[in-house]
């Protein structure tokens, strides 16, 4: 009886194209790069310099007026407050920095029959953000009791505490006090990503406009964009399309050969 031999055969895989090979490392590499050049270049927001135009809010606190001065009509015993500063949105840092206490702001104008009293809280914001050769009056933060008329406007309070103001021709509010003496709502470069501008967020407009306007939106740029990635970082990507490219070419290179050899 003869005796059998059962073997294990090896079965080699099918190879892969090398140039497949070097295809799929090409696309790794690309991607690794894109993902270099986000990172390397983040946005940066636009800022806008402006006055802002509060409401006091719940508890003491400031809310973010839905509505310009001209077309806002408080009523006796209400704050208002203004803010100038600069700021892509409604942050808080834009808030007036004294609280709109109406108890104390009015403390000393008793109320008269035939009129009304509006709290005045102006805040004409920190140097930093002042306009280049401007610096930002003192006190930083002034206060009035406004006695105006019942159907008065938060614009004619504001103007009757703290004349001369300043519009410009699309009737924004530009200057309160005379602070600043030039410049309206202009568009600042931010120094990190800020918000997106809210539409609903809008500046003080003059009793002209008779609709608050909103600075950012006024500005009709969205957003720009500015720095970038470094040339270290665009030469290491460029470094790293390269060698891809590199490969994918030698590896074609190598297989046309091996065509060559097996019709030869």
């Amino acid at each position: 009886m003869r005796g059998r031999f059962t073997g294990v055969r090896l079965v080699r895989p099918p190879a892969v194209a090398p140039a497949l090979l070097s295809a799929v490392a090409l696309t790794l590499l690309s991607a690794v790069a894109l993902t270099l050049l986000s990172v390397a270049s983040p946005a940066q927001a636009a800022g806008y310099r402006y006055w802002s135009f509060w409401q006091a809010g719940a508890q003491g606190s400031w809310a973010y007026a839905t509505q310009g001065p001209a077309t806002a009509r408080p009523a006796d015993g209400e704050v208002n407050g203004f803010r100038f500063a600069v700021s892509a949105d409604s942050a808080d840092s834009t808030r007036p920095r004294t609280a709109p206490d109406f108890a104390a702001l009015c403390a000393d104008t008793p109320a008269k029959p035939g009129t009304k009293r509006i709290g005045v809280v102006i805040d004409f914001g920190i140097p930093a953000d002042a306009p280049e050769g401007e610096t930002p009056p003192a006190p930083e933060q002034r206060t009035a009791c406004a006695r105006v008329d019942p159907a008065a406007s938060s614009a004619e309070a504001l103007a009757a505490v703290a004349k001369p103001l300043r519009y410009n021709s699309d009737a924004l509010l530009c200057a309160i006090a005379g602070y600043p003496e030039s410049g309206c709502g202009e568009q600042i470069a931010a120094s990190k990503p800020t918000a997106s501008p809210s539409p609903s967020h809008a500046s003080p407009a003059s009793p002209a406009s008779g609709a608050q306007q909103d600075t950012q939106e006024d500005a009709r740029a969205a957003q720009d964009t500015e720095g970038g990635p470094s040339l270290g970082v665009l030469a290491g990507i460029a470094a790293v399309l390269a060698l891809g490219g590199a490969a994918f070419r030698q590896s074609r290179s190598r297989s046309r050969s091996r065509s060559r050899r097996r019709r030869g």
